[in-house]
Formats: C-alpha cells, sequence, structure tokens
C-alpha cells in the first residue's frame, strides 16, 4: 500500500538528565498515579522515553482513500490488540500544504507511543480555517464508525491538531465539538481572525515558534490569553523555532506534546510530573500552564509528586484601576516573579469592549486585536525570587471590569 515520504527523525535525548531525572520520576510516578488510568498504556515514562524518537509500541499504517468529507489521508496505529482501544488524534496540514510532505513524520512517532493517528489531506489546499475544522471533525467521524480500524479506537477519547491554518482549524472544531478530549494548535493562525477562546470546554495546548514571523509570538499570546482559567490549557513557545519547524521532525514539540496527550487522552496522570513544572525546559523560551493539569476524568485531586499551581508560574501579574473619568481611566499592573529570579516578562490580557490604550511608562506596549501586551523596560525585566516592579497606563474607553492578565518570563 503507499506510504507518504517522511524522514528518519534523529535520536534526541540529555543523556545525563536522563539519569538524573529519570531515576526520580520513575520511582515516584507509579505510587503517585493513585488511581491509575483504565486507558494506561505502556510502561512508567522516564524523561528519556518522552524524548525518544519511538515510543514502547510497534505500529504499521495505512493509506485512507479520498472521500467521507476529506481528500484521504494516511492513518497509524499500534499492532497490539491486547490491551483494548486507544485513543486516537486527527492531524491537518496548514495553509497550500499536504500533510504526507510536512506532517507524516508525527504518525509512527505518536503511533508508537500508544495512539491512533489520522493524518488528513484536505479538499483543497487553499481550504481556509473554516473548512479544515470541518474536515477535522468529518476525518474523527470516518475514524471511529467507518474506517478499517474503527474497532481499535475509543469514540469517547478523540482530539484535533493542525498547523498554521491548519492549527486554527483545530480551534475552531474545538469550540464546534466540546466533547474533545483535547485539541493542539502548533502555530495556529489565519490571517482577519482573533481565534478567541473564550467559549472552548476542551484542554488545549499551544505550541508556537520564538522565531515566528508569519504567525508571531503575541498573536499566540492574544489566543493564549482569551483561553478560559477553568480550562485545562499550557502554551509552549520553542527557542529558535520559526513557522516552518514544525513540518519537520521536532524532538522538543514532542518532548512536550506527548506528556500532554498521554494526559488529556489517556487520562494518564503519570505523564504530569513532566509538564508541572515543565521537567526539560531545554529548547523552550517561555512556557505556561494551568498546573496541576488533572484531565476531565482524572483523580479529583493531584498526584502528590505534582507542584502547586501557582508555583510552576515564572511571574504573575495583578491589575488595579487607579483612577477612572469619563471616556478614559488610568490603571497600573504589579508583576511579581515566582520562587526563581527571572531576567524579563512579558505581560498581556484582553481589553474591554471599546477600550485602547494610548500611553504605557515603565514598559512596552503592543496591541493585535484586543489583546494588549507589555514587555519590560530594559531596567526592570531582571527581578530577584518573589521580587516585583509595575507598569502604568492610560486608556481611552471605561475602565470596565478588572481583567485578569497573564505573566510570562521568557
Amino acid at each position: 500500500m503507499k506510504t507518504p515520504p517522511h524522514r528518519t527523525p534523529v535520536r534526541w535525548l540529555t543523556a545525563g538528565l536522563a539519569v538524573v531525572l529519570g531515576l526520580a520520576l520513575a520511582t515516584t510516578t507509579r505510587d503517585a498515579a493513585v488511581a491509575d488510568s483504565p486507558y494506561q498504556r505502556g510502561p512508567d515514562p522516564t524523561p528519556a522515553s518522552i524524548a525518544a524518537t519511538r515510543g514502547p509500541f510497534a505500529t504499521t499504517q495505512a493509506t485512507v482513500p479520498a472521500g467521507n468529507g476529506f481528500n484521504g489521508g494516511y492513518v497509524y496505529y499500534p499492532t497490539d490488540t491486547s490491551l483494548g482501544t486507544w485513543g486516537a488524534i486527527a492531524i491537518v496540514p496548514g495553509y497550500s500544504a499536504l500533510f504526507a510532505n510536512e506532517e507524516a513524520w508525527m504518525g509512527p512517532w505518536l503511533a508508537s507511543f500508544g495512539f491512533v493517528v489520522l493524518g488528513i489531506e484536505t479538499n483543497s489546499r487553499t481550504d481556509g480555517a473554516d473548512a479544515r475544522a470541518t474536515q477535522l471533525l468529518a476525518a474523527l467521524d470516518y475514524l471511529t464508525r467507518t474506517s478499517t480500524v474503527r474497532n481499535r479506537v475509543d469514540p469517547d477519547r478523540l482530539g484535533v491538531m493542525g498547523h498554521s491554518a491548519g492549527g486554527a482549524g483545530t480551534l475552531l472544531a474545538a469550540l464546534r465539538r466540546p466533547t474533545l478530549r483535547t485539541a493542539v494548535g502548533l502555530a495556529p493562525g489565519a490571517p482577519g481572525n482573533s481565534l478567541n477562546m473564550s467559549t472552548t470546554q476542551v484542554p488545549t495546548m499551544l505550541i508556537s515558534g520564538q522565531n515566528d514571523g508569519t504567525v508571531t509570538p503575541s498573536y499566540v499570546q492574544g489566543i493564549h490569553n482569551s483561553l478560559p482559567a477553568t480550562v485545562e490549557h499550557a502554551w509552549a513557545e520553542l527557542a529558535g523555532n520559526d513557522h516552518l519547524s514544525f513540518t519537520r521532525p521536532n524532538p522538543t514539540e514532542m518532548r512536550v506534546l506527548i506528556p500532554w496527550l498521554k494526559t488529556f487522552l489517556d487520562n494518564d496522570t503519570r505523564y504530569t510530573p513532566f509538564l508541572c513544572p515543565l521537567a526539560d525546559r531545554t529548547g523552550v523560551s517561555r512556557y505556561s500552564a494551568t498546573c496541576p493539569l488533572v484531565p476531565p476524568d482524572g483523580p479529583t485531586s493531584p498526584p502528590t509528586t505534582t507542584p502547586p499551581p501557582p508555583s510552576d508560574a515564572d511571574c504573575t501579574a495583578t491589575y488595579r484601576t487607579v483612577n477612572s473619568w469619563s471616556g478614559g481611566f488610568q490603571a497600573e499592573v504589579t508583576v511579581t516573579a515566582g520562587a526563581a529570579a527571572i531576567n524579563g516578562w512579558t505581560v498581556g490580557w484582553s481589553l474591554g469592549n471599546g477600550q485602547t490604550i494610548s500611553q504605557v511608562w515603565n514598559g512596552a506596549l503592543s496591541t493585535s486585536g484586543s489583546t494588549a501586551t507589555v514587555r519590560n523596560a530594559s531596567y526592570n525585566g531582571a527581578l530577584a525570587a518573589n521580587a516585583s516592579t509595575s507598569f502604568g497606563l492610560l486608556g481611552s474607553g471605561t475602565a470596565g471590569s478588572v481583567p485578569a492578565p497573564t505573566c510570562l518570563s521568557p
């Protein structure tokens, strides 16, 4: 049968880190998952295992014909039939791209960690985000209802993922189908679409590139800021990566993606210590997560080895309205470092209806749609552990309700 071209990824792991963290996590994560998920698959994870280019399961793949609402593609899955059904994820490429050319490398990699993966080709290579969302959901319906591997898939443990316009389609698909277990946007972007995710109910991971000039960090921060606090989410920005870094084997991406999928598709809390806090920040320029990342059907209390939620934050930001008048307001934002010193910070929040910002002091302002972002000035970016600084702003419009800003440190 026809197979798509894909490159063989280079094995990527840090031996010293594997030895140090592997021993610690391997002896604690099993006891930590006090309520083992019935969907757990594979041995206890270690830093070396999640950084490996292949997981513990043998895999195979098949070609999917066109039709069923999308233009065919490829399905990758574990050959083992003794462990029951598997969680599944559908992947869509970006604008003008082919899955076979740009994302096929992900198929066998993810399948070997215990997932069914359906990579789809779009009906037209110029399909927009809306069409890609529709095709992703059609692909999941095909996978669970009529595909040749439908008996291997758990229809209640499904996710979606995509790159660029496909990433935007992924987020739109999550808005349309709130029963999805997760959505992963890889540099998700759609021209003219602010991708407001304030109503999503689906645990969401954003992975972006530090040097992406197409879907910029500030654009992704706008999406991140719109995610509701009541829904588990995370954002990993990969150091030095550009927009096309996701179209070739990317070990850093997979090192954060695999624990996320294990947590939310398999309810496998053995993997949360790798994300809360991020166990290995090598190659990651920014990271934020709603720790402890408890899956919807996971234990009501987090594993004892998982750090408390705010401790993972590099910094926090609090906003207060100092003064307001007809047509304008003044506000102050206080930035506080976490348990460790930081060297630079970025604060973002969503502007209220009709609000604009006319002036900022002690920081550098940028805006994208309804999202305001302020980076530190040259003199107040370095903060000792638990130390604070502040910046002020003048705005037009009504002061409105107090926003809940996010704070990230590079």
